[in-house]
This record gives structure tokens, sequence and C-alpha cells, in this order.
């Protein structure tokens, strides 16, 4: 008996969530993160108002996404190199309709997402949220996919013709490196990682959202 309290007890402690400093800037954190994404959402819509049109919509959000996306730098490392290593770097792309695309699939799911992690830390989260965390992503990462494909797809012409970021022989340190190669090598990785995030993804809706949903086909 005394060995399956102790035992309980362990358990107990391992299930506790962060400390309450640590939820505090969490949730901090989290709640500026979400205010930022609103704010490039705003800019988008915004812009599209004031023009007419959504070409060249990335200049208007330009700075805030790249300092909320930088700030998420070891969340998603590979958003914050299509940001600076593509977007940033050739600006030939960012008037291309795929910036557009990619920028509003990270917009609605960063919303959403530090949403989920804000109401989640404070334990009141919405059904809503909840649902739309484990549901958007349907139509969203195939579509931010999508947008950074073709964004480095355009870039690679600009890439190849002023050897951007590339090194070649002969040099003091007998290296070379080759960013158009890398940026094809960078698309041809989309073909394995993707399917497997996106059926993931979809286990991880059946198993959140499954029993909710087989709760209300009874009743």
């Amino acid at each position: 008996m005394l060995s399956k309290a102790a035992h309980g007890d362990v358990a107990a402690k391992k299930k506790k969530g962060p400390g309450a400093l640590a939820t505090a800037y969490l949730v901090i954190y989290n709640v500026v993160m979400t205010a930022g994404w609103l704010v490039i959402a705003v800019g988008l819509v915004r812009a599209y108002l004031a023009r007419g049109s959504y070409h060249g919509l990335y200049y208007s959000i330009e700075k805030p996404l790249k300092f909320f996306q930088t700030g998420a730098i070891l969340e998603v490392l590979s958003r914050v190199f299509l940001t600076w290593a593509v977007t940033h770097s050739v600006r030939e792309v960012q008037s291309e309709d795929s910036v557009l695309l990619f920028v509003t699939a990270w917009t609605v799911t960063e919303i959403i997402r530090y949403s989920f992690y804000t109401f989640s830390l404070l334990n009141h989260l919405p059904y809503l949220i909840k649902w739309a965390r484990y549901t958007f992503f349907i139509v969203l990462y195939p579509m931010g996919v999508t947008g950074e494909l073709l964004t480095i797809y355009a870039a690679l012409p600009y890439v190849q013709k002023t050897g951007l970021y590339s090194v070649t022989l002969p040099n003091k340190y007998n290296f070379s490196f080759d960013y158009y190669t890398f940026l094809i090598l960078i698309m041809i990785s989309y073909i394995p990682l993707f399917p497997q995030l996106y059926f993931h993804m979809i286990r991880q809706r059946k198993k959140v959202l499954g029993h909710a949903e087989d709760y209300s086909k009874v009743e």
C-alpha cells in the first residue's frame, strides 16, 4: 500500500505543469505572438482594401513578419530560412502570388496556434479553438507548403544568375558551396517530410477530437 501511495505521489508530481513563473512567461509570450500575427493579418486586409489588389501585399507586412517569425526561430527554423534566406534575400520574388499564399497560411495557423497555447496554459481552452487547431491545418498546411515551394522555385533563376550565397573555388579555405543546388535539395526534402507531418497531424486530430465527435454522434 505504501509503495502504491509513493508511486501515486511521484506520478502526480510528474503530471504537474510548469511553475507559476514559467506559466506567466509562457502566457505572455503566447499572447504577444498571437497579437503579432493578428497585426500581420490586419495589415494584409488593410493593404488589400487600400490597393484593391493582392499583388505586392508582402511589402505591407514585411517588417512585422520578419520580427515575429524570427521570434519563433527555435520552433520553426524552416520558416525563418524562407523568410530571410529566400524572400528577403531575393527581392524579385516578393511580389509573387506564392508569397501571399504561404504568408496567409502562416498567419492563420499562428493566430490559432498561439491562442491554443495561451488558453491551454490558463486551463480554459474553448472547444472552438481546439477544433480549429486540429482542423484548419487540413487546408492551411498544403496551402503553406505550396506557397513555400513555388517561392523557392521562383527564386532559383535569380540565385543562379547572381551566385547569391555561393562560394566558388579557388579560395583560401578550399571550400565550395552552391546555394542554387542547396535550394533544390531543400525543395526535394519536402517530398518525404510533408506526407509524414501531414498524416501525423491527421492521426493527432482523430486522437484529440475523435472522442468528442463520437460523443456528439451518440447524443
